[in-house]
């Protein structure tokens, strides 16, 4: 009678463990270069530069710890401040030269 044990099987040329450590790997360069696209399109919409944390994120274990400081430091650049977007609002024209004197006002006055 013939045993077969269940590390045995497939050719050779997979090794002993088959195909599934292939799979295994490129499941997880999959899942890592999707987290990395997404970090990217994230950081380049917050005016941070998203190849530089996509390409950090991207690198094996390391990539892990660079995911989770790139997630607590976006919290801290929102982008644009608040001086920026009164600006364009006027260049826009959407708010009166004494509107925007004064709204300019109150923001340097909030800082203080």
């Amino acid at each position: 009678m013939i045993s077969y044990h269940m590390m045995d099987w497939g050719p050779m040329w997979w090794g002993t463990w088959g195909v599934f450590p292939i799979i295994w790997m490129i499941g997880y360069w999959l899942v890592f270069l999707a987290i990395a696209y997404l970090v990217y399109r994230d950081a380049e919409s917050r005016g941070m530069n998203g190849l530089m944390w996509a390409i950090l994120v991207v690198l094996p274990w390391i990539g892990i710890l660079f995911l989770i400081v790139y997630l607590l430091k976006r919290d801290e650049v929102s982008g644009r401040s608040a001086e920026s977007i009164l600006d364009e609002r006027y260049a826009r024209g959407e708010l009166t030269r004494d509107e925007y004197l004064r709204m300019k006002e109150d923001l340097r006055r909030g800082r203080e």
